[in-house]
């Protein structure tokens, strides 16, 4: 297979700024130009159950429902990568799980459609694909030695990557592909996705284009 030759471009924002989001999430609060999309079924949630901060060079989440994190100008079309490093800080009262999203397109709407991407502190990675309220699983939730599970404290570290070229996409954890497809409807918004009631800092996102 031919390989995708890349310039990392370091997806940043400043760490001091914060502005109030608006549209449905008004109350909620998330770094300079981003925007939070939590799930249909959670809209009505409390503000206050979800914190999206800058922390370092990096970001935290402390999730109530599940949503996606996002800045409106990481679009990505044609052959791409993204990655980011999720670090869970304790462990959820349920297995719950974080990692990527691409290919969104209209978010802000109920016709939402995107594929995500994520592995879970129990060692398993799942695929799937979002088209409005509906949820089409690619991958169930699948074991994988790439995928490190969390310790007795609650603690696991994964890099979570999706490597798009002209003919396939493929799924990366830890760097290890860990599964591939032929050509997806990939052109889009590319972001963040974290789960329920999880505590996790996420560093060193990067969407990378040819």
């Amino acid at each position: 297979m031919k390989k995708l030759l890349i310039a990392s471009v370091l997806v940043s924002t400043p760490l001091a700024a914060q502005i109030p989001i608006t549209k449905d999430n008004a109350a909620y609060v998330a770094p300079e130009g981003w925007t939070i999309r939590l799930d249909d079924k959670d809209r009505t949630a409390r503000p206050a159950d979800t914190k999206f901060t800058t922390m370092g060079s990096g970001f935290h989440v402390t999730s109530g429902p599940a949503a996606l994190y996002y800045r409106v100008a990481d679009q990505a079309a044609g052959s791409f990568g993204v990655s980011a490093g999720f670090s869970q800080r304790k462990a959820p009262a349920h297995p719950e799980a974080y990692g990527l999203f691409f290919g969104g397109r209209n978010l802000e709407t109920p016709q939402q459609e995107y594929f995500y991407f994520l592995v879970r502190g129990d060692g398993k990675y799942y695929f799937a694909h979002r088209a409005g309220p509906d949820v089409h699983t690619v991958v169930p939730w699948t074991d994988h030695e790439a995928v490190n599970k969390q310790n007795e404290a609650g603690v696991a570290s994964n890099v979570v990557g999706v490597d798009v070229t002209a003919d396939s996409v493929h799924l990366l954890v830890n760097t290890r592909r860990v599964r591939s497809f032929g050509r997806l409807q990939t052109a889009g918004q590319v972001g963040l996705r974290v789960n329920h009631g999880l505590d996790v800092h996420i560093g060193d996102f990067r969407l990378q284009k040819p």
